[in-house]
């Protein structure tokens, strides 16, 4: 029997009859069939690794490939780039149709995947001579259920509302139109999701001890990809949105619920402790470096979360995808003249968002955050040795810009901005016009910055020397804000809001700034910021956090999603630093340099319009023409 009898047809993409696993489909002078398949260890890792190959890259994956970073507002690329591939770049300028090509294809790519998950499932079975047990099985049937359950979040989170048969094989005769599908409600996914993942979660261990299964589904995996799933599901955008009042599936079925529940914040109360109370019993715990004190060294650890692996002490990741493209990703962060792309960039919004050393945000009058004038000599600091071992020698140099002078750790961890250190040439970055970093071109900083965090500064792109390391989905620092919101959202009470903000608090000690407090504080001493006791001051110091802890982690573009804020924030004129200025007077000068355009529809990715001509009963996501 031929293996291409057995390639089945997916439920979304139906005219696309592509296996994920095409090196199986023959092999020198053999036709295979899945007896064959699932009868050689070989080809039966070969084909589970197919199963996974769907996962999204952190690195490229998030910032080309899908491109959540470049429609949030936190990275910037040149503009220009869109002429090489960056197909997502004309979509934050207003030029988005149900035409537009998206590299992340998960219209037709998950759905191939969810196929195999479940041919998988029906055909394998314990080879106790090949060294495949019966416990075994049951670990890879777990993890299969887990890839199913994560890949049709992932659909729902882009479309909202997607055809839904997950257990579904087609039959080798089928008859094309018996397999056009309508969507589902989106809750209706999600709590299949949500139960699948618990299920898988019962059976799966929370870590290996075998180095070769390091990204293996984990009981941790399917409870860190619930628990984000729900906090999506309890917000605005899904919960109670009644802008989608008529959007109705084929069956006269509502899509979206119109009307708030108040159980979906509990749900995701309970989903996200759930899951940080299983992490930290396992063994999971936020990454830190220490002093010879014993202090923290909050410039080492945060810049360590995302370069140091899981088996060199870094138990915060609770979800990795162990190959990511991260070389693209430091290339184009890396200045022409040093071998890279250079056009890889932060916005002005990001720069802003980040505190000062106080902990305080710049808007504050306590702050002592100022914008005129320059640096007169180096800062270091005694909390850390980044300044020595990294930066150089110092935190900042002299005639460094004051507006970048007495930020927080994370802000120098994240951001390269001129006159900052470049570890891999040992000087400082120049960025105005005609110098050695800004050839002022497409590759070069477009708004005067390029973004440093998750670039090792042992990268050397000239010498294509780049160090390993994971490529981090999900990790403890995200699940503790999660937490911290969906508290401080589903229980108005002083209780709930001082233990939101004691698990930010976590994040800042480990960030080295101030934590806050509900209590009245003494100015003369504050060694705590004031928070007032209100559900909406809570809320707005939660998000600022997540606006800087989770940055360029491919998380804000669906915070803002839920949160329904994409049309206010990534609207209108977006600013840096003066691409143009030749010298210190007129390079640092708050300048636009792109105005963009978030338009309602663009909440949900639309469907293609190639699939909707082959799908009748499909509709299209809300507003989109």
């Amino acid at each position: 029997m031929k293996f291409a009898k057995y390639i089945l047809t997916g439920l979304i993409g139906v005219a696309s009859l592509t296996s994920c696993v095409d090196y199986l489909d023959k092999e020198p002078d053999t036709e295979l069939t899945l007896p064959m398949v699932f009868e050689d260890k070989t080809r039966i890792e070969g084909w589970l690794a197919n199963v996974y190959s769907a996962i999204p890259d952190p690195y490229w994956g998030y910032t080309n490939t899908l491109g959540w970073e470049i429609l949030a507002d936190d990275q910037t690329p040149s503009e220009r780039w869109r002429q090489w591939g960056w197909k997502v770049i004309p979509y934050i300028l207003g030029e988005w149709t149900p035409n537009s090509a998206w590299e992340g294809e998960f219209w037709k790519r998950l759905p191939q995947c969810i196929r195999e998950a479940n041919i998988f499932i029906e055909n394998i079975h314990p080879l106790p001579a090949q060294g495949i047990s019966a416990k075994e099985v049951e670990y890879m049937k777990a993890e299969c259920k887990f890839m199913k359950a994560y890949y049709y979040y992932l659909l729902a989170n882009t479309y909202g509302a997607v055809p839904f048969k997950p257990d579904y094989i087609a039959p080798t005769d089928f008859v094309l139109a018996d397999l056009m599908e309508g969507q589902t409600p989106y809750y209706t996914v999600i709590d299949w999701v949500d139960k699948t993942l618990l299920e898988a979660a019962d059976v799966l261990p929370a870590k290996y001890t075998e180095a070769r299964k390091y990204g293996r589904a984990t009981s941790i995996m399917c409870l860190a990809v619930r628990a984000r799933m729900l906090l999506f599901a309890a917000s605005p955008l899904v919960n109670g949105n009644p802008d989608y009042a008529d959007y109705k599936n084929d069956k006269g079925e509502n899509l979206f619920k119109t009307t708030p529940d108040p159980q979906r914040w509990e749900k995701a109360v309970q989903a996200c402790k759930l899951l940080i109370d299983e992490a930290e019993k396992t063994g999971y715990k936020l990454y830190t470096e220490k002093n010879g004190d014993g202090t923290i060294d909050p410039f080492m650890s945060y810049q360590n979360l995302f370069l140091k692996r899981f088996d060199e002490g870094n138990t915060e990741i609770l979800f990795a995808r162990p190959s990511s493209d991260y070389g693209s990703y430091e290339k184009h962060a890396t200045p022409t003249a040093s071998g890279g792309s250079g056009g890889l960039g932060v916005t002005q919004s990001l720069v802003d968002a980040f505190f000062m050393q106080n902990g305080l945000p710049i808007d504050n009058p306590s702050a002592g955050y100022k914008e005129e004038g320059f640096s007169t000599q180096k800062v270091t600091l005694n909390n850390t040795i980044w300044d020595e071992e990294v930066n150089g020698g110092a935190i900042t140099y002299e005639n460094t810009y004051n507006m970048y002078c007495n930020r927080e750790p994370r802000f120098y961890v994240s951001v390269a901005f001129n006159n900052s250190y470049f570890p891999t040439e040992k000087r400082l970055f120049d960025f105005f016009n005609g110098a050695v970093d800004n050839t002022h071109t497409h590759d070069a900083p477009q708004n005067g910055y390029l973004i440093r965090k998750r670039v090792s500064p042992k990268t050397n792109v000239k010498e294509k020397n780049y160090q390993y390391r994971p490529g981090i989905v999900y990790r403890l620092g995200e699940a503790y804000l999660n937490y911290a919101e969906a508290l401080n959202e589903y229980k108005n009470d002083y209780t709930s809001r001082q233990e939101a903000l004691s698990y930010v608090n976590k994040i800042r000690e480990r960030a080295g700034i101030r934590p806050y407090t509900l209590e009245a504080v003494d100015p003369a001493v504050a060694q705590k910021i004031h928070v007032d006791d209100t559900q909406e001051a809570v809320r707005k110091v939660i998000r600022a956090e997540r606006r800087v802890e989770l940055c360029g982690e491919g998380i804000r573009y669906d915070d803002l999603r839920r949160w329904q804020e994409a049309e206010g924030t990534l609207n209108g004129d977006f600013y840096g630093m003066n691409y143009n200025g030749k010298e210190a007077a007129s390079f640092y000068e708050r300048t636009v340099y792109q105005t963009r355009v978030y338009k309602p529809a663009y909440y949900w990715f639309p469907i293609h319009q190639s699939e909707m001509e082959k799908n009748n009963k499909l509709k299209q996501l809300p507003l989109w023409k």
